[in-house]
């Protein structure tokens, strides 16, 4: 397919993990990706992977509003428009509320949240004028509660409902804004949980395609949400979670 060729695709946290996959899923269906991270170093790296369209490493911090703005600016000079944003950057921090830090707090939600309020500001001028789209990524932990993960519950919650807001604000104006909310997907961001068996055990035991995901799981339907498939779809926060959400809570019965 080449449901992206003439388009300009931004993708954050561009260097690794879902952000890397979402980059290489839009590469190959000729989309031109900017490809956006902290560290210049695994943003090549990436970009030596892409196959097809042309593509730009752009080293930049989405949580700094004056690197964001260069950015923008770096990638309208090279491709003259933007046609889609994919708000992927994230970090997490974990622990009791009492034992987070205002510098853990901050640093969460800088990059989660301020970071999609700068990359969305700076470029919606240009996708007004192409009458692109933004996909977030937001997760499940946007949508209910995790055990000892409150920053990160707090700015994924935020994202889950900025995103229908300015659905809301943007709709007609010809700019769809969705989400995409994973579950635990095997990324950098998991690599520690990853290697513990127990506790991917007990996911398992939740999940009931029975698998974690990976991250062409979710590149491809944030691929799926930018293209004109998904025309008519627009402040939807979309579970790419193997079906957990569909469960009441409740444990699996004999």
């Amino acid at each position: 397919m080449a449901r992206f060729a003439d388009k300009v695709v931004v993708v954050t946290g561009a260097g690794s993990g879902i952000g890397a996959a979402t980059a290489r899923r839009f590469a190959r269906e000729g989309a031109s990706v900017v490809l956006v991270d902290r560290g210049q170093e695994k943003l090549n790296a990436v970009r030596a992977s892409l196959e097809g369209g042309q593509s730009l490493a752009h080293s930049a911090d989405v949580s700094n509003e004056v690197e964001v703005l260069a950015m923008v600016e770096t990638a309208i000079a090279r491709f003259g428009r933007i046609d889609v944003l994919v708000n992927n950057a994230g970090v997490v921090t974990t622990g009791p509320l009492l034992d987070t830090t205002t510098a853990d707090w901050r640093r969460v939600m800088a990059t989660d949240l301020d970071g999609v309020f700068f990359c969305t500001r700076a470029a919606l001028p240009h996708l007004l004028e192409s009458r692109g789209c933004i996909v977030n990524t937001s997760s499940v932990s946007g949508t209910g509660g995790d055990w000892n993960m409150s920053a990160y519950n707090a700015a994924k919650g935020a994202v889950t409902n900025l995103t229908r807001s300015l659905a809301m604000e943007l709709g007609g104006q010809g700019v769809r804004v969705n989400a995409v909310n994973p579950s635990f997907t095997a990324t950098g961001m998991t690599a520690d949980m990853l290697e513990d068996k127990a506790l991917i055990q007990k996911f398992l035991e939740r999940i009931p395609m029975g698998r974690i995901g990976q991250p062409e799981d979710v590149a491809d339907v944030i691929a799926f949400l930018a293209s004109d498939d998904a025309r008519f779809v627009t402040g939807v926060n979309l579970p790419v979670d193997g079906g957990l959400s569909a469960s009441n809570g409740q444990p699996k019965q004999a």
